[in-house]
Parts: structure tokens; sequence; C-alpha cells
């Protein structure tokens, strides 16, 4: 139990950092196991704990509770680790939405992008796993394929021949990123550089037009909100609007919390990731006031729709999903009617 605990401090060891823990993926998945096991079986022991304490009180009297009720819930605590983590590593399947745009042209009337996030490319999630879900993407058919940030957990060396399949995303409007706050951990300005060279158009503070004939639609991006920590620049979206069109804007944020002065901005549709989807449900409540209140699935922000996944992957360092699967998600843009 308490090498499990201690599973960050080994990861740091590993590699000198606790977002990219060095060893074979069954290790990783066996710590991931483990740690969660301990975190659901304090949450289970303290759940039983206050069930006798009422119990007691309600009594006026000692009650007690048989050694095979916590064995028990050692039980369940362990195996819903193990689907927690079996869930957490799958190759995610495609979730399918819908999202009708104010004014979006005619010609856009059912374009369909595919948004991917939270990769966190690591030992966990490894080549084989980036190819299952680059070739799961393609077949998905989409017109645009765009990635919310946090592609990786490493560095561009150790990344390298992990990364390489998603040079394979094919789109007919091409494949468009930025970057998450998890790109700065692990020198940002080889990543941008080495995702470039992959075929992504990052899209930093700025912005592509999309055309149909005379339609247009605006495809803009911001940096993550913690750039500034790290010496880069921060999240500006004035500079990603800069001399772009009159037409309905679709803009990338890894991080949530800003929707507000999106929507203020007049952007349609916001797409985020970041929080993968509290993980565990029941969790959102918790992570709702560090994400301005959006934690997982739609919102509708002041006329705004805002699209927040939970993610393709996961952070290696807590790989665990109950009731919040990981997902490809295959947006369908619909004309107000």
């Amino acid at each position: 139990m308490l090498a499990a605990s201690q599973f960050h401090f080994w990861s740091r060891l590993s590699s000198g950092s606790v977002f990219a823990p060095e060893f074979p993926r069954g290790v990783v998945i066996a710590f991931n196991w483990a740690f969660g096991a301990l975190l659901l079986l304090a949450l289970v022991q303290i759940a039983l704990d206050l069930g006798t304490l009422a119990t007691m009180a309600v009594r006026r009297g000692g009650v007690a509770l048989p050694d095979t009720v916590r064995y028990a819930a050692a039980g369940v605590a362990a195996l819903l680790a193990a689907i927690g983590v079996a869930q957490a590593v799958r190759v995610p399947p495609v979730r399918d939405i819908a999202v009708t745009i104010p004014d979006l042209p005619a010609a856009f009337d059912g374009y369909r992008l595919i948004q991917l996030t939270d990769l966190h490319i690591s030992r966990l999630f490894p080549q084989g796993w980036a190819r299952a879900v680059v070739d799961r993407t393609n077949a998905a058919g989409a017109d645009l394929i765009v990635v919310t940030g946090d592609f990786i957990d490493g560095s561009v060396a150790m990344r390298r021949d992990d990364v390489a399949p998603l040079a394979g995303l094919r789109a007919p409007d091409g494949v468009y990123a930025i970057p998450g706050n998890h790109e700065y951990f692990f020198d940002y300005g080889g990543w941008m550089r080495h995702l470039s060279g992959l075929g992504f158009r990052m899209l930093p503070n700025a912005h592509r037009v999309l055309t149909r004939g005379d339609a247009a639609i605006v495809l803009a991006g911001v940096t993550d909100i913690s750039a500034r920590a790290h010496g880069e620049a921060g999240p500006d979206l004035g500079a990603a609007l800069a001399r772009s069109p009159a037409a309905p804007v679709i803009l990338l944020d890894h991080q949530p919390r800003l929707a507000r002065a999106a929507a203020a901005r007049g952007v349609a549709l916001q797409l985020s990731g970041h929080t993968h989807g509290g993980m565990i449900a029941g969790l959102a409540a918790a992570l709702g006031p560090a994400n301005g209140g959006f934690v997982s699935g739609r919102y509708d922000v002041d006329g705004m729709t805002l699209y927040v996944s939970n993610g393709t992957g996961l952070w290696p360092g807590f790989a665990l999903r109950l009731g919040r699967p990981p997902e490809i998600t295959r947006i369908t843009l619909r004309a107000a009617r």
C-alpha cells in the first residue's frame, strides 16, 4: 500500500516529472489500478465510518461492524479500480452530437468535424493506441479534424515514436490544433515545431477561414491559460479574431473556464477539454469551480454553445474512468431554422 501510494514519487524518479511515468505499460497500468484502489478504498471506508457513527447516534450506543464488511469494501474498491482503468485505456468510441449555429451558411449545414482532446500520449497511451485512434478518427469521415490540446506527456525525444501515427490523420479541410497545458511542461517550442512537422496546422491565438463557395466560417484557436506562467504568450482572443470576416466562429480553447468571455465576443461554438469529464461520475461538483462550472458535455453559455469533451485519453498519473467514458467527438453543424 505504501509503494502504491507513492506512484507519483516513483514517476518523478523515472523521468524527472510526475506527468510522465517511464515504466513499461503494464507497470503503469498496475500502478494506476493500485493507486486508484487506495483512493476508492479511502472513500468507501469513510462512508462506512459515517454510516456507523450515524447508526450509533440513532441507537445511542455502540455498533459492531463485522470485519467482513471492511474486507468486502476493499474488494469493491479493487474491482471498481480495475473497471476504471480498463475504461480509461480503451480506444474511445465515436460520440455524435449536433450543434445548431445561428447564421450558419446553408453550404455548411451538415458540416462535420471531429474533436480529439487530451490524448496524453505516453507509456500508457503508446504508439499502438495512437494508431488505433487515428484509424477510427479517419474512418468517421469528417470534413475537419481538430485537437484541443494535451497531446503528450513527455519530451519530444521520449514520445517521438509514439506520436508518429498522428501524422496519418486526414480530413478534406485539414487538421488543426492548439496546445494544452501539458505541452508547456515539456519544451513548448519543441513540441509546437514537432507537431507542425506532423501536419498539424497550429492556431496559437490565430484563425483560419474555411470556405464553401462564397460561404465561410472562422476556425480560431487560443493558447492555454497556463502559458504565461511558463514565459509564453497567454490566450488572446482579440488577436485570434483580428481581421477575421463576419462569419460564425468556432473557437478551440483547451480549458473551458473562459467560455463566458468567448460568448461575449460573439463566438458561436467553443470546443474544450482539460477536465477529462471529471473522470468519475459525481466529481463534477468538485472540479466545477476551477473550470468556470464547466466539466463535461454541452452547455449554453449566454447564447454560445460550449462543448467540453470527456477526453480521448487521460493523464497517466491517475487513469480511472467511472461513468465518464472517453470519446472521439463527431460534431455535426446545423443551421437554425
